[in-house]
């Protein structure tokens, strides 16, 4: 193994030692000389790699939205733009079900987090953040909303604006269910996040009995999440 691969092997393990930790333990296990040891480092090592740990959690942060990215990429797509936009409502919030401490980490919302200074101003720069991984995960939902309004289902003079509209309320209602106030059997999500959605769609332009219809390729009778079929473009 060659100096450089042995170097950047050390880098991506400590990397993916801290995301585990976070997920496992919370912000607070983020030490260096923990971190260091569990992959038979010395505390040196993030020093050498990453410049301390401010410059880790950076790490972790984007590697989080790189993550995130990659999973509502694999949202497919169909003739039935709002069923994608639902679809890749779905998951996001299970991205944020699945890896609670990294989605808080990712936004500012655990002590280590709140040292972030990469957000942007979304209503005057079109984007949240400057962290790339994380401009590719938002434009995901802005191309669906975009696809919506050229299919005619909603109106979207300014697409960023109504997808920032959409985040905001799927953010909200993520993080309520993640500290546990809708319980944790998933009924929040059919009898508080589906109705907000609906209502919000409704206000755009949709209509509600075809925004049901679409819900209906996208949900079971029991709210579960359908197995959608490959991609359609």
């Amino acid at each position: 193994m060659s100096e450089t691969t042995r170097q950047s092997t050390v880098r991506d393990r400590l990397l993916a030692a801290a995301v585990e930790k976070l997920e496992a333990s919370g912000p607070e296990a983020l030490q260096a000389r923990p971190l260091a040891a569990d992959i038979g480092a010395s505390t040196m090592a993030v020093y050498t790699h990453f410049g301390g740990m401010p410059q880790l959690l950076d790490e972790v942060t984007r590697e989080g939205f790189a993550r995130f990215d990659a999973e509502l990429a694999r949202v497919p797509r169909s003739d039935d733009t709002i069923a994608d936009l639902l679809a890749l409502g779905i998951a996001y919030r299970q991205f944020a079900l699945d890896n609670p401490q990294l989605y808080r980490l990712m936004f500012g919302l655990t002590t280590p987090g709140t040292r972030r200074a990469k957000e942007r101003d979304l209503t005057t720069e079109g984007s949240p953040t400057s962290v790339s991984e994380g401009i590719s995960a938002f434009n995901h939902l802005v191309d669906a909303v975009t696809r919506a309004a050229e299919s005619g289902r909603i109106q979207a003079e300014d697409p960023v604006a109504v997808a920032g509209q959409i985040w905001s309320a799927a953010h909200g209602y993520v993080l309520l269910e993640i500290t546990g106030v809708f319980g944790h059997e998933g009924h929040g999500l059919v009898r508080t996040l589906q109705p907000l959605i609906i209502n919000l769609l409704v206000g755009l332009g949709d209509t509600r009995e075809g925004i049901e219809a679409s819900l209906a390729t996208v949900f079971d009778a029991g709210g579960a999440a359908r197995r959608r079929s490959p991609e359609r473009r």
